[in-house]
């Protein structure tokens, strides 16, 4: 008992340990190297077995590989000019009206989570939505905080959106045309309250009026690139249809414009390896096995008992809030690792708002995922530190009523399609 007891307590510890470095990473040191040696730890102390290791890696790999192709592939877009037309695009079409850039922001921030993943949206959006602001005049509060609220957000829409995502496609048995059609609609509901309440929360700073610095320069449309992630998205849907593991398609996308980027001589072999995130995939990794051991000693059990089953409208709410709460206390990857093996058992809908709590819940602290910490970094960077206050009153503001009626929007697709 008592050497369980021990084991369990290690377990928590390591977990503790590689989150608040991931949080505060000490000496500017990557995830991983906390993370890997913690992974050590708990298959050290028997935590873990090497069996349970041997699972957890080939569950992720698939994810693993297809998060390095999508990191490859959106930073060969931004080399192309893709985000620099898009906020050409974003202020001409805004026309020095704050709340008409606003409304362009969650069109484009949306887009481009659905399709290319948050951390295209945090990593090279963001900066993005700061220049084009600050040519058009306007207070970049409101944008800022829509770059960051909508990698989340808006990251319900489609398996490859984020990783929280790929963690939970498998275990949903879900094609990924059907994963997208059950999830347009709590997308769209949650895009929509999540403007709704920018619009008022923001009010002041969107009626300011904007005194234009420079204009924006012209930037040519990079078609290939586009046409390049059309044929990638189109890829994921056919690969899933084929049994075909959608990471193959995204390698393919990536692989098209690296030629095309190293034959022009604009990027080398080891930009892209650079670009891939090596040291963060394996991060997620050994998190994978850290959180496997502390589900295995004892958490699991606990969220077992307070799981709603089945997937009624309350067992659904329910599912979702427990979802976002536990992101909000043990970071949305280590929460969606631990809950989705728990629901799985009661059909995709369980899997599914899961996965709403997990991306939605974390616009409410700081450490609720990856991506807001990193935005955090970036919005410092640019000498717009961000109030904890302000972030915290948004997200109580925004959180609630975005969970409750994207839940209730995925109850309804749920019954429509029959699930």
């Amino acid at each position: 008992m008592i050497e369980r007891m021990l084991v369990a307590s290690v377990s928590a510890v390591a977990l503790a340990v590689v989150l608040l470095c991931a949080v505060a990473r000490p000496f500017g040191l990557p995830e991983a190297v906390f993370a890997v040696p913690a992974a050590g730890v708990v298959l050290a102390v028997g935590a873990i077995t090497p069996g349970a290791v041997r699972e957890e890696a080939e569950r992720l790999g698939p994810v693993i590989g297809f998060l390095a192709a999508v990191l490859v592939l959106a930073k060969l877009c931004d080399d192309e000019g893709l985000f620099q037309a898009c906020g050409t695009w974003t202020a001409r079409w805004a026309d020095h009206r704050p709340h008409r850039l606003l409304g362009a922001v969650f069109a484009l921030a949306s887009s481009i989570t659905a399709v290319l993943s948050l951390d295209a949206t945090v990593v090279l959006l963001t900066p993005v939505v700061f220049v084009t602001a600050t040519r058009m005049g306007a207070r970049p509060g409101p944008h800022v905080y829509a770059s960051a609220h909508l990698s989340n957000t808006a990251s319900l829409l489609l398996p490859v959106s984020n990783l929280t995502n790929l963690l939970a496609f498998t275990a949903s048995g879900l094609g990924f045309t059907r994963f997208a059609l059950l999830m347009l609609l709590p997308w769209l509901t949650a895009i929509a309250v999540e403007y709704a309440v920018f619009r008022r929360f923001f009010a002041r700073d969107l009626a300011a009026p904007a005194t234009p610095a420079t204009p924006p320069p012209a930037a040519p449309l990079p078609l290939f690139a586009l046409l390049t992630v059309a044929g990638t998205l189109g890829g994921f849907a056919v690969a899933s249809a084929a049994g075909v593991d959608p990471a193959w398609a995204a390698a393919a996308g990536a692989g098209v414009l690296a030629v095309r980027a190293l034959a022009r001589r604009r990027t080398t072999p080891r930009a892209l390896a650079r670009s891939a995130a090596l040291p963060f995939l394996a991060f997620v990794l050994a998190l994978g096995v850290v959180v496997r051991a502390v589900v295995d000693n004892g958490l699991g059990s606990a969220l077992s008992h307070v799981l709603p089953d089945g997937t009624s409208l309350a067992a659904l709410l329910g599912i979702a809030a427990i979802a976002a709460v536990l992101a909000n206390v043990i970071n949305n990857l280590p929460a969606t690792l631990a809950l989705v093996p728990l629901v799985a058992p009661s059909g995709p809908g369980a899997v599914l708002a899961v996965l709403l709590g997990v991306n939605i819940g974390p616009n409410l602290t700081y450490a609720g995922s990856l991506a807001t910490l990193l935005w955090r970094r970036i919005t410092q960077e640019h000498g717009h530190p961000v109030a904890l206050r302000e972030f915290t009153l948004l997200g109580l503001l925004t959180v609630p009523a975005v969970l409750a009626s994207s839940t209730v929007a995925l109850w309804l697709s749920l019954r429509l399609s029959g699930g």
